[in-house]
């Protein structure tokens, strides 16, 4: 009687295994629930080339070198709550190509605007010689 049990409880066991792995394949097929897959969309168009050396928005051009270290000179006041004194500069709001006239460390290059006739002015971004490379 002891063996027949152990039978029973045996066929039981291995019955649970494999009904428990057919009855986990479950067919999910309810369109409404599911959002339904989008085709991807076509490829992003290639951005224009870019123009190098340029000042690029956020970059400051100044009248002359005493102007760009007056700018320094507020911003540093401006931090500690100090005087400022004025200075001809303005930002640049777009992309500008430029041709680098002379250099005076990193932080201070004479350029002149390419699309602007005439004008010349000192910036105090670091523009090295060669464009980044793109990622």
């Amino acid at each position: 009687m002891l063996l027949g049990v152990w039978r029973i409880i045996l066929l039981l066991v291995t019955l649970a295994c494999f009904g428990s792995a057919a009855s986990a394949q479950v067919i999910f097929n309810a369109p409404g629930l599911m959002a339904a897959k989008k085709d991807p969309g076509p490829p992003a168009p290639r951005a224009p080339p870019t123009v190098w050396p340029r000042l690029d928005p956020g970059s400051v051009l100044c009248r002359t070198q005493d102007d760009l270290d007056r700018y320094a000179a507020n911003m540093t006041a401006r931090v500690s709550g100090g005087e400022t004194q004025p200075a001809d500069c303005r930002l640049i709001s777009q992309p500008t190509g430029i041709q680098i006239l002379s250099r005076r460390g990193p932080g201070s290059t004479q350029v002149k605007l390419t699309a602007a006739g005439d004008v010349t002015g000192w910036t105090n971004v670091w523009l090295p010689d060669k464009a980044p490379t793109a990622r």
